[in-house]
């Protein structure tokens, strides 16, 4: 049997833990929201304001994840819930935000555009769900979906004026089809997620870290364009240096398997 101080200090701990609980699915809430306000600034024309939410969503995306981890508080629902609001949050809201920022112009061309990096960021969060704990983590499989948002959101946030003739507008499909192509491909990403901040160079992470907020506070703009196309080239730049490294050598083939060609060629002559 309880005794009441028993049951006094065992009431807070049952708030914490259940807390604890739901702090991973706030983070996805906050997700969510920003997707939603996204499309709503886009809707009104407002892409200086609309095009910030995509990274803040991006942030929230990569926290609910890492809590629910450190916490144990994983779960099938945590899972569903993070991957509906990242089809709002990646999906819809980069393709509404670029629709209405530059492809407006294009009419049906646009729109279809945009329906397109909608479907493949969809396939790609289903096939990251998927795929989940049975492929490398340090890599993802295409461009994740949250990285490939940041494109066109960070494009539009550098030049949030937009395109309203057809011919400047041709360029700003690239912005959502490039993007749509790499969420699909089979190319691999660094996923960063082996990154352990208690390792001996922890120091050098930090920094690094340090750096790149010094460059967003200082030129938000220029640093955000500069990290999401970086991030875009560097699989096909560890593709290429990986290849000059370590060039494909043909495989010899086994002494039998010369043997037997060395036989039909004597029976053609013959015959």
């Amino acid at each position: 049997m309880l005794t009441p101080h028993r049951r006094h200090t065992d009431v807070p701990q049952r708030r914490l833990r259940r807390g604890v609980y739901l702090l991973p699915s706030l983070m996805t809430l906050g997700n969510l929201f920003c997707g939603y306000a996204c499309v709503i600034y886009s809707m009104r024309g407002e892409y200086a304001i609309a095009a910030p939410f995509v990274g803040i969503a991006m942030v929230l995306d990569t926290l609910d994840g890492r809590i629910a981890r450190l916490t144990g508080t994983t779960s099938e629902f945590g899972l569903q819930f993070d991957s509906l609001a990242d089809i709002i949050s990646f999906g819809i809201a980069p393709a509404v935000l670029t629709f209405s920022w530059g492809l407006t112009s294009l009419g049906n061309w646009g729109w279809a555009a945009g329906f397109v990096y909608v479907t493949a960021a969809a396939m790609r969060l289903a096939r990251f769900n998927i795929q989940a704990g049975s492929v490398d983590k340090r890599y993802f499989v295409g461009m994740p979906s949250p990285a490939a948002a940041t494109v066109p959101a960070s494009t539009i946030f550098a030049y949030p004026s937009g395109f309203q003739e057809p011919v400047g507008a041709i360029p700003v499909l690239a912005l959502v089809l490039v993007p749509a192509f790499l969420m699909v491909s089979t190319i691999k990403f660094r996923s960063f997620k082996t990154f352990d901040l208690q390792a001996r160079r922890s120091y050098t992470v930090l920094l690094v870290l340090a750096l790149l907020i010094a460059f967003v506070s200082a030129h938000p703009a220029l640093a955000l364009v500069t990290l999401s196309y970086g991030y875009m080239s560097s699989a096909f730049v560890e593709l290429v240096l990986a290849r000059w490294h370590h060039p494909k050598v043909e495989t010899p083939l086994p002494q039998n398997v010369y043997a037997i060609r060395k036989n039909e060629e004597g029976k053609t002559n013959n015959v």
